[in-house]
């Protein structure tokens, strides 16, 4: 997500931030555009799943979602009351997790009402950390649909790993899986890519696309044939980054993919515990 994008989206959902009592919160009928929904009716089947997570963590319901009526101006000229929310940053946090990861403004959102501090440049470093999981999370996703292809034409458990090794090769510049591991430092039994860059991770998620891609059009089969493709693709990819001078395998490791989790899930239940919650009285 480049900065000008961020700088733009951190813009729209601070203009919509309210205070009552001390505590800053969205209307859901506010929040609701910025997170790309077109129709309240979907969205608001999304506060319903909110609303369960946060009744699932102990948390009330009702001091996060506080139910209003918002008068709004028909055509006519008369008014009426529709359906509304107020949300605390904690409850806009469960909706955005509830929302799609690859849209911008959800990406966004996520590492938005997770921290608790307005600083810009904060904001974009939890969103660095956010995206580095999220394209983990696409590899594995993209890589289990190319088995299942892969299985479909051919190819076992064992064939997989050779050809997912091959394409290492070719993307590494010639630097197998394990060679890659001992360059970085990565322990027996833990997979490489928990250990890659974001660059990395969505350069091997991209070549393994478009292998899955091109098994199914050209109808490949056998491991020879559809390694040789993933080969192809994983060069393709490589001299795309050489284009930029991004080199693979001279990329230093980063922090281990199940720690940044745990540290990210942490710091994000730590500040959202610590925020306000809404007292509005009915009367």
């Amino acid at each position: 997500m480049n900065k000008e994008l961020i700088v733009q989206l951190h813009s729209n959902f601070e203009d919509i931030a309210q205070e009552h009592d001390d505590v800053t919160y969205w209307a859901a009928r506010d929040v609701q555009p910025l997170l790309e929904y077109s129709e309240w009716r979907n969205f608001e089947d999304v506060i319903e799943k909110a609303k369960s997570a946060c009744n699932g963590s102990g948390q009330s319901v009702e001091n996060h979602f506080v139910e209003v009526n918002k008068m709004v101006e028909l055509g006519s000229g008369s008014k009426r009351a529709i359906k509304d929310y107020m949300l605390t940053r904690y409850a806009c946090y469960l909706i955005a997790q509830n929302g799609d990861p690859k849209k911008d403004a959800i990406a966004f959102a996520q590492s938005y009402f997770a921290i608790q501090t307005r600083k810009q440049e904060l904001l974009e470093e939890h969103l660095q950390l956010a995206e580095r999981m999220q394209a983990r999370a696409k590899l594995s996703e993209t890589e289990k649909q190319l088995s299942s292809t892969l299985y479909q034409h051919g190819v076992d458990d064992k064939g997989f790993a050779i050809i997912r090794s091959k394409g290492d090769n070719a993307l590494f510049g010639g630097q197998n899986t394990g060679q890659m591991k001992k360059r970085l430092g990565v322990k027996k039994g833990r997979a490489l890519a928990d250990f890659l860059p974001t660059v990395t991770l969505k350069a091997k998620e991209f070549a393994a696309a478009i292998t899955d891609f091109n098994v199914k059009k050209d109808d490949l089969y056998g491991t020879n044939k559809i390694a040789d493709e993933h080969v192809k693709n994983n060069k393709d990819v490589r001299e795309v980054l050489a284009k930029s001078n991004i080199v693979p395998e001279n990329l230093p490791a980063e922090e281990d993919i199940k720690k940044l989790k745990r540290r990210v899930k942490t710091q994000e239940t730590k500040l959202l515990k610590s925020e306000g919650t809404l007292k509005v009285s009915s009367d």
